[in-house]
């Protein structure tokens, strides 16, 4: 199950995607995730696997505690195409490691005529959070704006196109694409100890949509098949869901 997931994509938003290049241990290894972070916790003492049961309740044991180290044993590597409005916010989280991130650069190569994020509905701002928002946008005004977003897009795409035949260089011909919204792809690592952090901060109810739904499509397609365990620990201790098995350190 584990080695299928490398490899796989998911579609995000409307062009959007997430692709799993690599996960550490290696599912070729016969290692799990799950089984690396409790081996990690005992390694101080040279201890080895204990059976599923006593392993699992270590696992929540580390993670009740905050005993994070062994968790940074576990690692992602994703490819990710989003909306640049989703990338600013992805890039704040520092400890994604962004250092040795590789993105899709324009001034290599030309942006395509459908580069373009279009939102499904318009969203209202909210009244009472000044970065949030709050509702949509009648039908009548919602297909009016959808609409002129459109055209807006294909009037810059146009002069794009028009100052690359010129001959003027891609880095500067690109300050005619409507840059919020364009998409971009990159690629990205990270440990499964600062994926949670990520995950709990941009799956919660007040993240920004654009970004919540690459979170929650994170977590379910490619954290929760990767690490049961930790996810099931992830959802008690740190999203306040469910009950999961007590323990001590063992």
């Amino acid at each position: 199950m584990q080695m299928e997931l490398i490899g796989s994509r998911v579609d995000v938003l409307d062009k959007g995607f997430i692709e799993l290049q690599d996960l550490l241990p290696h599912p070729a290894s016969g290692i799990s995730g799950d089984s690396a972070i409790v081996s990690a916790a005992r390694v101080s003492f040279m201890g080895e696997s204990k059976g599923d049961d006593k392993d699992k309740r270590l696992l929540f044991y580390l993670l009740r505690n905050h005993h994070t180290s062994p968790f940074e044993m576990v690692e992602f590597k994703f490819r990710i195409r989003a909306p640049l409005i989703t990338w600013w916010q992805w890039v704040r989280h520092r400890t994604f490691h962004f250092q040795s991130a590789n993105a899709q650069s324009g001034r290599y190569t030309p942006f395509d005529e459908n580069d373009f994020y279009v939102p499904d509905v318009w969203r209202r701002q909210s009244s009472s959070n000044k970065q949030a928002s709050d509702g949509v946008i009648e039908p009548e005004v919602d297909a009016a704006l959808s609409a002129k977003l459109v055209d807006y897009y294909d009037r810059g795409y146009a002069l794009y196109e028009e100052a690359l035949q010129a001959g003027v260089a891609k880095e500067m011909a690109r300050l005619f694409l409507p840059g919020f919204s364009v998409y971009y792809t990159w690629v990205v690592k990270t440990d499964a100890h600062n994926l949670m952090n990520f995950l709990r901060l941009r799956m919660a109810p007040d993240a920004q949509y654009e970004i919540r739904v690459y979170a929650q499509a994170m977590y379910e397609h490619f954290f929760k098949p990767a690490l049961p365990w930790t996810a099931e620990a992830f959802e008690q201790y740190v999203l306040g869901l469910g009950d999961g098995p007590e323990g001590a350190a063992t």
